[in-house]
């Protein structure tokens, strides 16, 4: 794979529990984390490299990290990635980069490590930023859903990861618009993917956390798409339901990915919620 579609290279966290977390760390300000989904090729840089310098610009140090098992960061093959791991791999790079409060950004996975994130650590988190968030809904609905059939069915396929076949992935339920899915992305996509096991996809296990939403503290902004076809419904109202101090935006012509299909009015609207 080209260099060219290599996402950019930042810095590694030696976490405590001796794994190496890779993050982009940009700009000087109030801090704002961003948190990357799963899949194959997964990466903070390939989710939000049309918001953070957004962020920046506005005054905001914007720390993006590549999730445990993802990206540049470490990929242990002897544990099972559960929410608590996630938490606290996130929680001691955040400690390395020397982050004591921020806002936080997260879609999908990112949504659900986000939110077990702030109910462990309220002190650290001020604001939380979720766009259609992981465990909104039980295990079940989520394999009924067809943009995450494709993604097992493309992950675990006996010919493994193709660039055709990675694109028919993120058109199947990532996004309402296709044109979002350009051959720079796929390509970028495409190279992280060399650097991945399987392990995380297949022993990720995120609970049920609906019923915890009331522990938060914190103010929340959700954004979902109206066209997601990875996240049930279900999730949707259980979110708008369980959730308090909440704005939430629904999006039509949307699907998984409201930072990339709705980018200046995902941008805007966290620059207002940041400085509320």
């Amino acid at each position: 794979m080209s260099d060219k579609h290599r996402p950019p290279e930042g810095r590694y966290a030696a976490c405590a529990n001796g794994l190496r977390m890779h993050y982009l760390d940009a700009g000087e300000g109030p801090v704002v984390v961003l948190l990357h989904g799963s899949g194959p090729g997964a990466s903070g840089y390939s989710n939000f490299k049309g918001n953070y310098p957004a962020f920046v610009e506005q005054g905001y140090r914007c720390v993006v990290p590549d999730l445990v098992g993802f990206g540049y960061s470490d990929k242990p093959e002897n544990v099972d990635h559960t929410l608590g791991f996630f938490v606290e791999c996130l929680k001691q790079t955040l400690d390395a980069a020397g982050v004591q409060r921020c806002a936080v950004i997260g879609n999908s996975l990112g949504g659900a490590v986000a939110i077990g994130l702030a109910l462990d650590y309220p002190d650290l988190v001020e604001r939380l930023v979720l766009m259609a968030p992981g465990g909104m809904s039980e295990r079940e609905e989520y394999l009924q859903m067809p943009g995450m059939q494709k993604m097992f069915e493309v992950y675990l396929s006996e010919e493994g990861v193709t660039p055709a076949r990675m694109r028919e992935m993120f058109e199947s339920g990532l996004v309402y618009d296709r044109g979002h899915i350009t051959e720079e992305l796929v390509a970028e996509r495409m190279h992280v993917m060399e650097l991945m096991n399987g392990h995380v996809m297949v022993s990720m296990d995120i609970p049920y956390l609906p019923e915890k939403l009331s522990g938060l503290t914190c103010p929340l902004l959700a954004f979902w798409g109206t066209d997601d076809q990875m996240m049930p419904e279900s999730g949707l109202l259980a979110l708008a339901r369980e959730g308090s101090n909440m704005k939430m935006i629904v999006l039509s012509e949307c699907g998984h990915w409201a930072m990339v299909e709705h980018e200046k009015l995902f941008n805007r609207e966290c620059l207002q919620f940041f400085q509320a």
